[in-house]
């Protein structure tokens, strides 16, 4: 068989395919904030278990989260924790079914606000029980 015989397929480039849509820039980076949030849960799940070690473990991890790096990085994972938040509220209308209330269709906005209303809720509450501890 010589090289003319043989069939050539199709190679599509990869590299940086989402770089030329806006649309797909910010898909990638709202993905890739869900590695520090990954990392950010790694960080607290290695708390607990010193925290089940001991007072002396646990108080060992406590002084690694003061250093400046952990600080950094809790502040990256804020950020890209909030972004993810943000930007899955504003899809989350077109991914949910529609909702209905008797024959009235929920509109996104409002969908998206409940979100929104919940989230602050939870957080209230969360900070009232830090607060009174």
């Amino acid at each position: 068989m010589s090289k003319m015989d043989k069939p050539k397929s199709y190679v599509r480039p990869m590299s940086g395919w989402w770089l030329k849509n806006p649309f797909y820039i910010k898909y990638m980076v709202r993905e890739a904030t869900s590695v520090f949030v990954g990392i950010y849960v790694l960080i607290l799940l290695e708390g607990l278990m010193r925290l089940a070690e001991g007072e002396a473990a646990y108080n060992a991890w406590l002084a690694a989260m003061h250093s400046p790096l952990a600080v950094i990085f809790h502040i990256i994972a804020l950020v890209a924790a909030i972004y993810h938040t943000v930007t899955w509220f504003a899809v989350a209308p077109k991914v949910a079914p529609i909702i209905f209330i008797g024959k009235q269709r929920i509109q996104a906005a409002t969908i998206t606000a409940a979100q929104y209303v919940v989230a602050v809720i939870i957080y209230l509450i969360l900070f009232w029980m830090v607060v009174s501890i």
